[in-house]
């Protein structure tokens, strides 16, 4: 739908930008999500899904930048090639495709995951013997990306299983998220799904980015492996729920 209150389409717009940026520094993760749950309501998703990448890509940018030190990207290789590739496909699949089947199949699949994941707490998979499945996660959380700017939403559930500490996952899927989202940038612009209006959007939201950006990455510090596995789980659960309503 397309919002047009102009003082209400602005307080949702920075309020999402805002409360993304927040998820985003102090987990890596979620922001494509948060900004789906606000913007998808006042924009069409033509106009919603390329401004979300954009914005996703700095918001990612902002941690990677300040956080650079202290993360391990040693497994992000086994991604990034095929989740490049993957994203062409998906621009093509967001101008001919129909994006409501694809939230609501998209948020089953993040609803039961959660619950499932928060309620056998003790299972796992072994580390470094699936690389296969990390390119076809890669490959397929490109295509997610162009289409939905969802990119992030596999890689997370995949590192997470496989309890690799905190530093290791968020140096695989927020990488991947700044990297794929920088090429679904350059694909937006060649296509020409990318306009002015939105580079007026995004100066419009560049300071709440940065605030939230800010509080997030110093929240980033207090949390203990633990409560970053359930804060994780649980912005998968809410990110589910809201896809499906």
């Amino acid at each position: 739908m397309t919002l047009t209150d102009p003082l209400t389409f602005t307080f949702i717009l920075l309020t999402g930008a805002f409360t993304a940026a927040l998820v985003q520094g102090s987990t890596g993760f979620g922001s494509g999500l948060v900004l789906n749950a606000f913007w998808l309501h006042i924009m069409e998703p033509a106009i919603a899904i390329p401004l979300n990448v954009v914005t996703s890509f700095i918001m990612s940018g902002v941690p990677i930048i300040k956080l650079r030190k202290t993360l391990d990207f040693s497994i992000l290789r086994r991604f990034i090639f095929f989740g490049i590739i993957g994203v062409p496909i998906g621009i093509f699949l967001l101008t001919i495709a129909d994006p409501n089947k694809f939230k609501l199949s998209i948020g089953i699949f993040l609803v039961i995951y959660s619950i499932l994941a928060l309620n056998i707490s003790s299972f796992s998979i072994k580390v470094n013997i699936y690389k296969p499945i990390d390119n076809f996660i890669g490959f397929i959380s490109g295509i997610m990306g162009g289409f939905s700017a969802l990119q992030g939403i596999l890689p997370t559930i995949w590192v997470g299983l496989q309890r690799l500490p905190k530093k290791t996952q968020r140096g695989t899927f927020e990488p991947f998220i700044f990297i794929t989202s920088f090429v679904s940038i350059s694909s937006f612009i060649i296509v020409g799904l990318f306009t002015i209006e939105m580079f007026y959007m995004l100066l419009k939201i560049m300071p709440a980015i940065f605030l939230g950006s800010w509080i997030g990455i110093k929240i980033y510090a207090l949390i203990n492996e633990a409560l970053f596995r359930q804060v994780i789980l649980g912005l998968i659960f809410l990110a589910g729920l809201v896809l499906l309503f």
